[in-house]
């Protein structure tokens, strides 16, 4: 055999011979032998090194008592779809791989109350770079048993916990637990932890979702118009379905947001932070969607967003409080009418934009109070707003006492031209304006190269409208006070 062909085949069989059976978790959750775990768990296993899918095998979940296999994740198959909150056709992912731990997802409903289970898995489902995983055979090795019975119905305040300590260890469980049609205060508790899930609910009304710690309640989770792409109708409303389950609703509401209230009065989330994990680039990728009415009351205090193109969609009666808001092309923008207070905005990328607003005349669009709007580091040129006023005529984003840093460009505000043959836009009901923007050093910002559509407020003429635009009641309206509504305690 020429020697060139030697060495080749000595390579690879060292490449083969390398890589052998041996990896092992170092940490499975729930542990073998656990009881009283909640069936909306998602299992976890943790390694010593970064995992990576193999070419090919199957987990398995078995229910020990009748034998079956109510679950297959196959490795070779990991996107898969579902229904979530009622809302068909989502994909998601039944295996998910995050730094050394992957996490398994079973479809809804795959495990019951009051059963003993056990996993399986074939050798090299994973690998790292010189071992395949080793085989889990024996229904002793990864078994556990549910809790015997769901939490009590009509609870008002339920815990959602990662280490599987509450009443559910999903947010999405325990969304679904809230029965439909209903306008009792109920409080979500979300401890510490990361939740891996996409989340939609609808017809639910009074609810609040608190987490124990803003920077370590952590809702995240890889959605966007690729993976879930289908047209928005932020009023969409919803068909009956016959089974009598949770009713269908309609397939004209985006699926993109990893957070999505639909249609829900009375929804506070507070205390958390909402990362979806799309990376930049991935396409539209809201980390919150709320699509509500002119009078939904909805609050939203002390929560980080992450994202990029999109970060929120807030469609209707908003108002928020000491927020943090980072994205990078038009990373907040909706219907409105919201109010944002002592919030911060942070760019990520230069030459962008902060809002994208796209209100009728019959609403206020999105009031900016005592917020900050930034960059990171080096970036520059950003726009406060844009619009296509041919389209969106109304559009309302106002900036009062704001501090803004050299990421906000000299013109601010940015008007998109009508496509050839179109009439151009009538600017004549646009409301871009600000009244006294600061920077960072609590001077005057240099406002003299502003978009000539927009308009500083001054005192003493506009002191009139710049207290209107100071008071949240007078831009959400229905005479609701957010401000005394937004206090609670943990």
């Amino acid at each position: 055999m020429p020697r060139f062909l030697l060495l080749v085949v000595y390579m690879a069989v060292c490449r083969v011979t390398s890589v052998h059976a041996g990896f092992t978790a170092t940490h499975l959750f729930p542990a073998s032998g656990s009881t009283a775990v909640n069936p909306d768990t998602p299992l976890r296993l943790t390694f010593s090194s970064a995992p990576v899918l193999g070419a090919a095998g199957q987990f398995r979940i078995h229910d020990a008592g009748t034998q079956s296999i109510v679950a297959t994740l196959d490795v070779t198959a990991v996107v898969a779809t579902k229904s979530i909150g009622g809302l068909d056709h989502y994909n998601y992912y039944t295996l998910l791989i995050t730094d050394r731990e992957v996490t398994l997802c079973p479809p809804p409903g795959a495990l019951a109350y009051g059963h003993r289970y056990y996993v399986t898995a074939d050798a090299g489902v994973l690998k790292n770079s010189t071992e395949i995983f080793s085989a889990l055979e024996s229904p002793t090795a990864w078994n556990f048993t549910t809790k015997p019975t769901p939490p009590v119905a009509g609870a008002t305040r339920l815990t959602v916990a990662a280490d599987g300590s509450g009443d559910f260890s999903t947010v999405q469980a325990a969304l679904d637990y809230i029965p439909l049609g209903n306008t009792t205060p109920v409080t979500l508790l979300v401890r510490k932890g990361t939740y891996r899930e996409i989340i939609f609910f609808t017809d639910k009304h009074g609810v609040t979702i608190l987490g124990e710690d803003r920077h370590a309640t952590i809702i995240a989770y890889p959605n966007n118009a690729k993976f879930n792409g289908s047209g928005g109708n932020p009023f969409a409303g919803r068909t009956p379905n016959p089974s009598g389950e949770a009713p269908k609703r309609g397939g004209s509401i985006y699926r993109r947001g990893m957070f999505l209230a639909h249609r829900v009065n009375d929804f506070t989330l507070a205390n958390l932070t909402l990362h979806n994990t799309t990376p930049q680039g991935g396409t539209q990728a809201e980390a919150l969607i709320v699509n509500a009415t002119t009078i939904a009351r909805t609050i939203i205090k002390d929560v980080d967003f992450y994202s990029f193109q999109d970060t929120i969609q807030i469609n209707g009666q908003a108002y928020l409080s000491n927020c943090l808001i980072e994205g990078d092309v038009d990373f907040m923008w909706g219907t409105g009418p919201s109010f944002f207070e002592s919030c911060i905005a942070r760019s990520l990328r230069s030459g962008a934009y902060f809002t994208q607003i796209r209100n009728p005349a019959t609403n206020h669009g999105f009031v900016y109070l005592r917020c900050r709007f930034e960059g990171a580091p080096s970036v520059t040129d950003n726009y406060l707003s844009r619009i296509e006023p041919h389209r969106f005529p109304h559009s309302e984003v106002v900036l009062v006492d704001c501090v803004l840093s050299s990421a906000v460009g000299a013109a601010g505000w940015q008007l998109q031209p009508a496509p050839a043959g179109t009439p151009p836009g009538i600017t004549t009901d646009l409301q871009f304006w600000e009244h006294n923007s600061r920077t960072p050093t609590d001077e005057s910002a240099d406002v003299s190269q502003r978009h000539p559509a927009s308009r500083q407020l001054q005192s003493p003429s506009d002191d009139a409208l710049i207290a209107d635009y100071r008071n949240p009641t007078f831009v959400l309206g229905g005479n609701w006070r957010p401000r005394r509504a937004a206090i609670f305690k943990p």
